[in-house]
Parts: structure tokens; sequence; C-alpha cells
């Protein structure tokens, strides 16, 4: 059962200019059906929102995101290609696990030294931990 913009962006949890701005960037397939004044988006489309924002929120670009759907739908590529984008991806998350790892260590090890006693934040030397580590 097909469903308009509104319908189609209420069941993907996000606001009718996010449907808009996706058709814009080619994310979503285009162009939907037209009655009237009306466009109409088949349910398929729900779950493409969904993967792209998932995808998002992964830290995926929408460019990034756009090459992921157009791999199921243009075949363009080789197999080598794919994986060695996957393996550029791959390392440039484990950049960040790595990033976030280091922010992880830096406030627990704040905690430790400013949050277990009833000093002042004054006396709580913030910019050590993380300039010399705690």
């Amino acid at each position: 059962m097909e469903m308009t913009i509104g319908k189609l962006a209420k069941s993907a949890a996000v606001g009718v200019e996010t449907i808009r701005f996706y058709e814009r960037k080619g994310l979503l397939r285009r162009p939907p059906k037209r009655e009237g004044s009306f466009r109409y988006y088949s349910p398929a489309e729900t779950g493409r929102v969904h993967f792209i924002k998932r995808a998002q929120d992964l830290g995926f670009t929408l460019r990034e995101v756009k090459e992921l759907l157009d791999l199921q739908t243009k075949n363009r590529m080789t197999g080598a290609q794919v994986e060695a984008r996957a393996k550029r991806k791959i390392k440039e998350i484990r950049g960040k696990i790595a990033d976030l790892e280091r922010m992880e260590d830096s406030l627990v090890k704040l905690s430790r030294v400013c949050g277990a006693g009833e000093q002042a934040i004054q006396e709580c030397r913030i910019s050590d931990c993380f300039e010399k580590g705690c």
C-alpha cells in the first residue's frame, strides 16, 4: 500500500524535509509516483530511510550511504573495489574506536582524581589529566 510523504516520514520517524532532502541527494528511488499534487511512496522506502539513518548513526557520510545503496542496484564496481572501500572504512572505524578509548581512559582517570573528594573543582587540575594523563 503506497503512502504519502507525511506517512512515510512518520513511519520512518523523520521529518518531511528529511524525505525531501534524501530525494534531492538521490538516496530515495526517484521519482515517486504522483497523483495530482500528491507523491506516493512504496512501503520499501521506509526501510530505506531507516537504513540511511542507521548508516549515518554509524558514521557513514551521505555520499558513502548512496554508494552502498548503489551497490545493490547499479553493480558497476568489482569485488576488489568493494573490498578496498570496505577496508578503508574499517581502518577509519578502528581509528575512531582508538580515539574513543583514549577519551574514555582520560575521563575515567579524571573522575577518580576529581570526583572522589570534597575538594572544589578549582583544586582539581582537569587540564593536567588531558595534557599529561592522570
